[in-house]
């Protein structure tokens, strides 16, 4: 049985309360983003990110050998997230380019549409554990939402 070595990451939040003196709430806002000085930061281990995985390896490894692709479920969600955005806009533009699709191009459009509909689901719902190829739509196709 092949053995794989798995990095996995979550992220830790750390949070600091300052008092900044500005005119607006705005400038209030972006003096505290551009304050370097941490001292002090809390560690916020009650809102932890999920675990999810940021590198696999075949065999037993200290991880400096050519890496393998992470499946796309494993990957942090924010990022899945990002990445599917440009999918799913480009996919749901279509239709809206064209409202009058012949059956022809439905036919193509939809399980196109239905594929990354899943995959968004999937994301929402962190389907870290989704079995590849089972309806990720989440009953889509038989509501004929």
């Amino acid at each position: 049985m092949p053995r794989y070595t798995i990095e996995t990451t979550y992220r830790l939040p750390i949070y600091r309360q300052q008092t900044y003196q500005a005119p607006t709430l705005e400038e209030a806002c972006a003096l505290a983003l551009d304050d370097e000085d941490w001292t002090g930061g809390k560690e916020d281990h009650e809102t932890s990110g999920a675990t999810y995985v940021t590198g696999i390896w075949k065999g037993e490894t200290d991880g400096s050998g050519p890496s393998l692709a992470i499946p796309e479920q494993f990957d942090e969600a924010l990022a899945r997230k990002a990445d599917l955005f440009d999918d799913l806009v480009e996919v749901l533009k279509e239709p809206a380019r064209v409202m009058g699709l012949s059956r022809d191009q439905f036919a193509h459009w939809l399980p196109r549409a239905l594929t990354v509909l899943g995959r968004a689901d999937n994301i929402v719902h962190d389907a870290t554990r989704a079995t590849p190829g089972a309806d990720a739509g989440g009953g889509i196709a038989e509501s004929g939402q």
